[in-house]
């Protein structure tokens, strides 16, 4: 499920995706590379990670632009992303059979990715 929030403030675009299959470690291994950096950067570096994370994470990314430049009329050159976190969510538990009529707990942990995009030459008019 993907939330998207457009701010108040008409330089940013927030974006968040609930519920995503994958460790919280795992997303976040990806997040701390992109945090901080121009929309064209983090696309080329996403795209040439070789992390199984760095698919949803690209999704929220070009959506977020996506909906900057529809909703807002922000251009993709001026974004960088000012915010990323991604915190834990709900876990899931299985149950997986084994012998003798016993059963295996089993843990799928989920996470909440929030990314927020600004405009670089607005944010600074701003200041």
């Amino acid at each position: 499920m993907i939330r998207r929030k457009n701010s108040r403030s008409s330089t940013e675009v927030k974006v968040l995706a609930q519920h995503i299959c994958m460790s919280v470690f795992k997303a976040r291994r990806v997040i701390d590379q992109i945090r901080g950096r121009s929309y064209a950067d983090t696309l080329m570096i996403l795209e040439l990670m070789p992390y199984r994370a760095s698919y949803p994470i690209l999704k929220l990314v070009y959506s977020a632009a996506s909906n900057a430049t529809h909703n807002l009329g922000l251009k993709e050159v001026n974004l960088f992303i000012s915010q990323a976190e991604v915190n834990g969510g709900a876990i899931v538990k299985k149950l997986r059979p084994r012998a003798r009529g016993r059963s295996y707990p089993i843990k799928r942990s989920t996470c909440h990715i929030k990314i927020v995009l600004k405009d670089r030459r607005k944010s600074f008019l701003n200041l």
